[in-house]
């Protein structure tokens, strides 16, 4: 509950905030959300904060100790995704292409898209815009960043503001307020 009234849906800006939350949405693949979100204060702790210019860097040694961590997803090809994105983040940030932040939110011309769905059934796993995103991400050599993972991370950041219609935290999380 504090998760949906206080994170899911909050417009989110900050480059390596951006780059952490979709790592977790790549580690969700095929799992609870609620799993994740129990364990991302170890996933902060074994992932140096998600500091991508770290994260880069890492090597053998430090795959090894994290698949050694019990208090996080011990998959080795969502933690060498995680390595990926960080080494896929750096070359957008010193590529000149501008922030993290513009780069994914070019996909809704940086404004939030505030859908009117009435019912949870009605709100869909992927979108178009959700499809381009995992392409454009692709193309720069991201990983774990399918059509339905890009669309999980666009609500969770406020991309989409996908709180039903009579949600109390749909409006607060509108920047159509």
């Amino acid at each position: 509950v504090a998760y949906h009234d206080e994170e899911w849906g909050v417009e989110e800006h900050g480059d390596k905030e951006l780059y952490e939350k979709l790592c977790l949405d790549g580690f969700q693949a095929g799992l609870s959300w609620i799993i994740v979100l129990k364990k991302r204060e170890n996933f902060r702790n074994a992932f140096d904060n998600f500091e991508p210019e770290k994260i880069a860097r890492y090597g053998k040694r430090q795959v090894n100790r994290l698949l050694k961590d019990t208090g996080i997803i011990r998959s080795k090809a969502k933690i060498n995704g995680a390595i990926a994105n960080a080494q896929a983040w750096l070359e957008i940030m010193e590529a000149g292409k501008g922030s993290f932040d513009s780069f994914l939110w070019k996909h809704v011309q940086q404004k939030q898209i505030v859908n009117k769905w009435k019912t949870d059934s009605q709100v869909p796993v992927s979108t178009p815009i959700s499809e381009a995103m995992a392409k454009d991400l692709k193309k720069h050599n991201f990983k774990f960043v399918g059509p339905t993972i890009c669309y999980a991370f666009m609500q969770a950041v406020g991309i989409v503001n996908d709180h039903v219609v009579g949600c109390p935290q749909r409006r607060k999380c509108s920047n159509n307020k």
